[in-house]
């Protein structure tokens, strides 16, 4: 059986399109069902479902064969022992700093001040920051980022931006988008090895959809 870990919503619905130019077909909808694990039209290939941040945990440790998942989840994640041969060009955004309407962070940065920033996304905020020499105090968030700034308790956050319009609902701003985000084909190592006559011409398959978008 081959497995493959997806997670609800976005990245679900892209990924179908590039699974049916491989002769792949989910039977069962995740918005219908409770099911976590899902069947195709393919006797040996099933789908997982699993929250974004688990997906590259899951192929990781061998609970999926492989998976999608976004280039930020991946960085966050350190990606080890797993193979990346796709940039899916899917699920597209930005990884943005965003600041208060009133907030100078230009004249902060300049300045050498120390900006208190709130974001789920700390490994890629430090390396962005320690690249730019600005000192930073990162504050762990894992929802309603656009809070932090409004009620004080950051200057700033790091997030993704797709339209910017909840940004603009909270009345933020983009002051700095530093990072493309897509979603990427993660695949186990191991399996690789082991399910190779299985998993190469599905890795291939896919690619093929992808180069004709």
């Amino acid at each position: 059986m081959i497995t493959m870990a997806l997670s609800k919503g976005r990245i679900f619905e892209e990924t179908l399109p590039l699974l049916a130019a491989a002769g792949i077909e989910v039977t069962d909808d995740p918005e219908k069902t409770r099911k976590l694990i899902l069947a195709t039209n393919q006797p040996g290939i099933q789908v997982v479902l699993v929250r974004a941040t688990d997906v590259p945990t899951y192929v990781q440790h061998g609970g999926a064969d492989l998976g999608v998942a976004g280039k930020d989840v991946l960085l966050e994640h350190g990606g080890e022992g797993l193979y990346q041969p796709l940039d899916l060009k899917i699920a597209r955004c930005r990884m943005s700093v965003a600041t208060r309407e009133d907030f100078d962070y230009v004249g902060a940065v300049k300045q050498g001040s120390r900006i208190r920033v709130a974001t789920k996304y700390t490994a890629i905020a430090r390396q962005h920051f320690a690249d730019k020499g600005v000192h930073v105090d990162l504050i762990k968030l894992y929802g309603s980022m656009e809070l932090a700034p409004l009620t004080g308790l950051a200057d700033a956050i790091v997030d993704l931006v797709s339209t910017g319009k909840t940004l603009l609902a909270n009345r933020l701003r983009e002051v700095e988008p530093f990072m493309d985000i897509s979603s990427r084909l993660v695949v186990n190592q191991a399996a690789l090895k082991l399910k190779r006559d299985r998993l190469r011409p599905l890795i291939d398959a896919i690619g093929s959809a992808v180069a004709k978008d």
